[in-house]
């Protein structure tokens, strides 16, 4: 897929972001929810999972030279794990 012109906005059709064509090629992509992001955050985030050869067509952030490489904080952090108490009766009878 080509560069966006700098100034223009382009729609994917696949996830429905915005992505606006800057100046020095760091292009802004739009997200639904949340400020705007970057094309590596949009690859980390979503287009990296798509399932079809059709969708890969379709999609404006398959060119790696236009999206860079992901950086710390592009994709989603790992949940924390959460320490549940055990439910073994010998070590909790009842009271």
């Amino acid at each position: 897929m080509a560069s966006i012109p700098p100034g223009s906005r382009q729609r994917c059709s696949v996830c429905n972001v915005e992505i606006q064509g800057m100046a020095g090629g760091n292009d802004l992509v739009f997200f639904s929810r949340g400020g705007p992001g970057s094309r590596s955050k949009l690859w980390a985030r979503v287009c990296q999972f798509l399932n079809s050869d059709d969708k890969q067509r379709l999609c404006l952030n398959q060119d790696p030279n236009l999206r860079g490489a992901i950086q710390p904080g592009d994709g989603f952090d790992e949940a924390p794990l959460i320490e549940l108490p055990s439910l073994d009766p010998q070590q909790h009878p009842p009271a």
